[in-house]
This record gives C-alpha cells, structure tokens and sequence, in this order.
C-alpha cells in the first residue's frame, strides 16, 4: 500500500522538480558563464577562470552603483516600512471608511508595470522641478522617494496578512488586566507582527536594491545604481563580467534570505 501511493506520487513530485529547475535554470547558467574563460560565450568552454570578478571589482562605475543601491535601498526601506506598517494596522484594526479602496490604492503599485511607473514619475518629477525650482531628477532624495514608492506596497501587504492572522486573545487579556492601548500595542502587537515586518523589510531591500525600470529614468551622471551600471557596461561590452556582477548579487540576495529566515521562518509570513 505504501508502496502504491508513493508511485502515485512520483508523477507530482517529477512536476514539482521539473518547475524547480525551469526556475533554477537561468540562474545556475549565470553563475556558470562567471567563471568562462572566453570572452565571447561558447559551450564548451576553453576553460575556467576567476578573472571577471577581477575585472569587476576594479571597475569604479560598478562599485559606485553598488554603493548607490546599497543606500537607495536602506532609505527606502527605513521610510517605507515604518509607513506601510502603520498603514497596514489602521486598514486592519480602524473602522475607516473606504479601508478597501485605500487598500487598492496602496497596493496599486505592484500592478502598474515598472517602465510605465518610472516614465509617469520623471514627468511629474520635470513638473515638479518647474513648481519648485529645484532639482529632483538625478538627486538622492527623488530616487529614494521613488522607491518609496516600491517599499510601501510590500510592507502594507505582508503586515496586513500577518494581523489578519493574528489571534486577539492575547491583546484583549492585557486590556482586561489593566495595561494602556500604548502598552498592549508595544508589548503584544508589535512582538506578534514582527515576522510580518521583517519580511517586508526584506523584500523591500531587495525589491529596491535590483529595480532597473524605475531607477532608469531617474539616475545621473555620478549617481547610477548597480542596474543601471550594469545596463551602461552592456552596451558597449559583451563578456562575463556582467555574469560575475550578478552571481554576486544572487549571492548576497540569498544570504539576506537566509540570515532572515533564521530568525523568522518567511514560508509562514509570505
């Protein structure tokens, strides 16, 4: 009998690796390219080698979009968590009115296409540098602002899910034994949408870190993120160092995941 459901099985789980390597695929052939010797790509290779990543780190354009990224990615995900989080309990717990259009609207960002959001926000940047007299464009603070834009919808999905989740038992306890609305939300609310927010600052941080689209209209000379570098390199250039560039990223990408998932399991929060 044992035996019997198992084979009833296997056709399931050769369906579920199959669509783990169709997904793994493009990944382990990045990874493998980092390391051909040719410059120009062929199978088989003529041999393998560590010097695109050589190549790489000595490249200035790709260490300051590093750096870029990297900050771009903390601001946002600093400004936007936090905001997304309190939008996400006012949706849950406040009687508003309008909570499931104001849930759209929030959320409204991950069904707009990318080209289409950074094309729509460089033109409102051009009408607001008109307004203001100010540059907003090519700065600091309009691609962190639009990023924003990305971290918010994140954060309001995940921690919704997570207070919808959550038992108010424990909450209503606390009330009944005295302690403040401020005290209840800080001892028992807050400790249980942790693994909610955690999430959201994950994804968020790398949801901002790898964007292109909407970072390609708004960088400037001297401020160009890792995308966007690794876009410019490309177009005069055609070797493995790109290979190597985003072997890194994969990297660092799964670390985070892992460091993260250490401390909250993300399959129960996700």
């Amino acid at each position: 009998m044992t035996g019997a459901a198992t084979l009833r099985r296997l056709p399931f789980r050769l369906l579920v690796l199959a669509a783990f390597a169709l997904m793994l695929a493009p990944v382990a052939t990045v990874m493998t390219i980092s390391v051909f010797r040719d410059e120009i790509v062929s199978f088989p290779p003529t041999g393998l080698t560590l010097d695109w990543y050589v190549n790489a780190w000595a490249r200035r354009e790709f260490a300051r979009g590093f750096v870029t990224s990297l900050q771009v990615a903390a601001l946002a995900t600093c400004i936007g968590v936090p905001l997304g989080t309190a939008a996400a309990y006012a949706l849950v717990r406040a009687r508003l009115t309008g909570a499931q259009a104001i849930s759209t609207l929030l959320l409204a960002p991950l069904a707009v296409p990318a080209v289409v959001a950074g094309t729509a926000l460089y033109m409102f940047y051009l009408r607001a540098e008109f307004w203001l007299d100010r540059d907003i464009t090519s700065t600091l603070e309009g691609l962190v602002a639009a990023h924003v834009l990305l971290t918010i919808p994140w954060t309001v999905r995940l921690v919704t899910a997570s207070l919808q989740g959550m038992d108010r038992a424990a909450e209503e306890a606390a009330a009944n034994l005295g302690a403040r609305p401020f005290t209840v939300f800080r001892r028992v609310t807050l400790p249980a949408m942790r693994p909610g927010i955690i999430a959201a600052s994950l994804f968020s941080f790398i949801q901002s870190f790898e964007n292109l689209e909407l970072s390609l209209l708004l960088v400037g000379p001297g401020r160009t993120t890792l995308p966007v570098a690794m876009l410019n390199y490309l177009e005069f250039r055609v070797d493995p160092t790109l290979a190597a560039v985003a072997t890194v990223q994969i990297l660092l990408v799964a670390i985070l995941m892992l460091v993260t998932d250490r401390f909250v399991s993300i399959a129960r929060t996700v």
